[in-house]
């Protein structure tokens, strides 16, 4: 079924638990008082009905439209799920845990079991049972962002509503607390806060900074014209705009909003619109036009627009990792960002590439997480999983017995 890739040596890895732990107990110490650190208190990190791994416990969720089937592919140990069919589902989206299946009357969450907890100088890895999570309201169109708090849906006509993450967890999707007002772009969780845009009549939008009731806290109040696209990344949450992105960052309480220029006039269909990175990384892709990608470098404030052959999916993980390239050719090509030279380019591997943007027509897509990068390729059922450290060696190839049209990456 497929060529398992190198696994984590088993000492290691027991060692990695063992110093994980040994950091949380010494912070869990400082912060406990003698009564509280009992051996009866739970360890830090602790989840209830969890498992806690030394290592990242990736899983592919992958829906087939035209059926409606549904999968979930555990990527250490490369067993398959069925799960629930989801009919006329036309998008699907992640947090880094849930699953979010739109469609035209409504989005239905997939809890995959497996998500990660940055806690800054250390991560903890989970693994649990999947398990269907209900229907949210509003379908293609709608835009949903989390944190470890809050999961926000806005409306694709500018309505938002905030559900406690910790019920969504529990499965309870109760009614959501509404924000007031209307939105010109996704409400995106924050610093403990939500950012988002406001627009007034015809002038450009704005940013603005809301606590978790959307009552208006902070500038920066920075205007972005024609917005579209954002991300969360360590250096803070990056909104496309028509000449570049705007940068919303929180330090100390107090937030700012830095303007990230393109440096040059950019037409419309060149622009980046939609971002694609690694979770956790500051480097960000997006297509620019047809036959090129833009690279973000959040920390260095600057873009950097490499050349390629006629671009289908693109993503890198970022620091001095390749820029990962799938083109019309059906192969995977790899580009030096620093200096935008091609480096590397596979075999074919996809026979068959759709032309359109969703549902069954969806283009394929590339992952990445700190090790691998996966490629679906529906039309001949399988995912590639991409060794990009490794001239773009295909480490493994997954047979699958749906056609994978929409995929994303959980456990990261």
């Amino acid at each position: 079924m497929f060529v398992r890739r190198n696994v984590t040596p088993l000492v290691p890895a027991l060692l990695s638990v063992a110093l994980l732990t040994a950091g949380c107990a010494g912070q869990n110490d400082a912060k406990s008082s003698p009564k509280s650190s009992s051996s009866s208190a739970a360890p830090h990190g602790y989840v209830e009905g969890a498992t806690e791994a030394a290592e990242q416990q990736s899983r592919l969720l992958l829906s087939d439209p035209g059926t409606g089937d549904t999968r979930v592919l555990e990527l250490i140990t490369g067993k398959l799920h069925d799960t629930a069919r989801k009919a006329g589902v036309t998008a699907l989206t992640t947090d880094g845990r849930f699953g979010y299946f739109q469609g035209a009357d409504g989005t239905h969450v997939l809890d995959s079991g497996a998500w990660m907890v940055d806690h800054g100088d250390h991560v903890h890895y989970y693994s649990a049972k999947i398990k269907e999570g209900g229907e949210l309201p509003g379908g293609t169109g709608t835009s949903i962002r989390s944190d470890a708090g809050v999961t926000v849906v806005t409306a694709a006509h500018g309505k938002a509503g905030v559900h406690s993450r910790a019920d969504l967890e529990k499965g309870a999707l109760g009614a959501p607390d509404q924000l007031p007002g209307t939105y010109a772009g996704p409400v995106v969780p924050y610093a403990e806060h939500l950012i988002t845009l406001r627009r007034d009549g015809d002038a450009p939008a704005k940013v603005v900074v809301l606590d978790r009731s959307g009552k208006h806290v902070a500038p920066p109040e920075s205007a972005c014209e024609e917005p579209k696209g954002d991300a969360v990344t360590r250096r803070g949450v990056v909104l496309g705009c028509a000449d570049g992105a705007l940068l919303v960052h929180e330090e100390d309480g107090t937030f700012t909003a830095e303007k990230i220029p393109f440096g040059e006039d950019v037409p419309k269909t060149a622009r980046a619109t939609e971002f694609r990175h690694r979770p956790g990384s500051t480097t960000l892709t997006a297509p620019a036009g047809a036959d090129a990608v833009w690279v973000l470098d959040v920390t260095e404030r600057a873009w950097k627009r490499v050349e390629t052959g006629p671009v289908v999916a693109a993503n890198t993980a970022g620091e001095g990792s390749p820029l990962v390239v799938l083109e019309t050719d059906g192969a995977l090509h790899g580009y030096d960002i620093s200096t935008g030279k091609e480096t590397t380019v596979t075999e074919r591997l996809l026979k068959d590439i759709p032309e359109g943007a969703t549902g069954e027509a969806a283009a394929p897509v590339i992952e990445v997480d700190r090790s691998r990068a996966y490629l679906n390729d529906p039309a001949g059922k399988r995912v590639y999983e991409i060794d990009y450290n490794d001239n773009l060696r295909v480490a493994r190839t997954f047979h699958l017995d749906i056609r994978p049209s929409l995929m994303v990456e959980t456990g990261r």
